[in-house]
């Protein structure tokens, strides 16, 4: 196997604006070389992978993508301005994917797109600053070449085959939190627990949002025949479709759970309060009618006829203790103490 030292075309703060990779299917060689050699590459039978980093391109070698043939006007224009979601869409002379894939700043959820145009002789990937599944990829796709690949098709495996494993580390983190949430609510949560516990739940709404048209896109570029895909591959993509459902149902698991502890938690606290408030309850009941006799007893009436008997005081506290063991042993009894 021969390789050459990497070659790269229009350098921006240390970072090329595009690199292009030549693969040799036949002989299991490859090389990297500029963006001018591509067509000659191509027409000697290689296949090339363009990676172009709009945010460093400065426009010109996206423009050439354009005239080289190796990517659609109007595919340009949509991976520029385009939202990211994952999209598929087909054109005479290739393929487009929209590929997103997640990343976790701290408790912000990161969404990272990627273009991948796929032609008879060329992949160009296209993407603002580096995804971490295409930083994945370009780590193990050439050992993978040598090993493995029999046609161009194996770069789009490698690029479904990231992205999941991106989506599943993704699941894993969020399982990780609600894990944190329900041990917190198990003890003494403070109020931002809450606000933590609503900001993950809207988190798992939208990484569900981004991973459920994979499983619709990937089922397309399995059963669909493309020149595009090889039917080796179709199979591959589509064993990937299960590995989608259960990131799904993983996702929809997580937000039960977190949901079901929230729930929990706060029948707990209403269950708490219910015992606070029949114990209030109880104490209101035995003391209102002694607040009624001391009401009776402290008007300013100049005729009462119990002030003037000498054993006054004494029947008092014995009424009021008669009442307050009477109501005591009823609650009791109807189970309120």
């Amino acid at each position: 196997m021969q390789t050459k030292s990497p070659e790269t075309g229009g350098a921006a703060a240390g970072q090329p604006s595009v690199s292009v990779m030549s693969l040799d299917f036949k002989s299991k060689t490859f090389e990297s070389i500029s963006l001018d050699r591509v067509p000659d590459a191509c027409r000697s039978g290689k296949f090339c992978w363009v990676d172009l980093h709009l945010d460093a391109d400065g426009g010109v070698p996206a423009d050439a993508l354009v005239t080289q043939g190796l990517c659609p006007a109007q595919v340009l224009s949509h991976a520029r301005t385009g939202e990211p979601a994952i999209q598929f869409f087909r054109y005479e002379q290739c393929i487009h994917l929209v590929l997103v894939g997640c990343r976790l700043n701290g408790d912000r959820f990161i969404e990272e797109r990627l273009d991948a145009i796929i032609s008879a002789n060329a992949l160009v990937t296209i993407h603002r600053g580096e995804p971490d599944f295409l930083r994945a990829v370009k780590r193990e796709y050439l050992t993978d070449f040598v090993r493995h690949a029999a046609t161009p098709s194996f770069l789009l495996y490698e690029l479904w085959d990231h992205l999941l494993d991106n989506f599943v580390l993704i699941q894993k983190s969020f399982e990780d939190r609600v894990v944190n949430i329900q041990k917190s609510l198990a003890g003494s949560p403070d109020e931002s627990i809450f606000r933590d516990a609503s900001e993950l739940g809207s988190q798992l709404l939208h990484f569900r949002k981004v991973v459920l048209p994979a499983r619709t896109v990937l089922t397309d570029l399995s059963a669909r025949k493309s020149a595009f895909v090889s039917e080796a591959s179709q199979g591959f993509l589509g064993n990937m479709v299960n590995t989608v459902e259960r990131i799904l149902q993983d996702v929809l698991v997580d937000r039960d759970i977190l949901s079901d502890s929230l729930n929990n938690y706060m029948s707990m606290v209403a269950h708490n309060t219910n015992k606070v408030m029949s114990k209030l309850t109880v104490v209101s009941v035995i003391f209102l009618p002694l607040t009624f006799l001391c009401g009776v007893y402290g008007m300013n009436f100049e005729v009462l006829p119990e002030l003037k008997f000498e054993w006054a005081y004494g029947a008092f506290w014995c009424v009021v203790i008669v009442i307050a063991l009477i109501l005591v042993l009823f609650m009791r009894r109807i189970r309120m103490l």
